[in-house]
């Protein structure tokens, strides 16, 4: 289980561009592998986001999953925009090789 902060480049958009999933390095070192090009995020209401983390952001200081999927789903379950400071918090469950799903802490 990984405990992920709700991301935002600063310039959000309603599109659901410029919203992610903020790791910390110790459970990236841990879960996740270099040489994975992507990983899968499971919805809790069954869509699916492909996230690209070859890049060197992600392996750098930034460790953010970022995609437009993830930023329309976090504005249509109302945890985007939040207020100052306040960024919702997650779970990623790993189900196998770069695959998670993820849960709301109430789930």
């Amino acid at each position: 289980m990984i405990e992920v902060t709700a991301w935002s480049n600063g310039r959000p958009s309603s599109t659901g561009a410029g919203y992610g999933l903020k790791i910390s390095e110790t459970d990236r070192d841990r879960v996740f592998k270099r040489d994975w090009r992507s990983v899968q995020i499971n919805f809790p209401d069954g869509k699916v986001s492909i996230v690209n983390i070859e890049k060197a952001s992600f392996w750098d200081r930034c460790r953010e999953l970022i995609s437009v999927e993830i930023g329309k789903w976090m504005l249509s379950n109302r945890f985007a925009p939040w207020p100052r400071g306040k960024p919702p918090k997650f779970v990623l469950l790993p189900r196998g090789d770069g695959v998670f799903d993820l849960k709301t802490p109430a789930m």
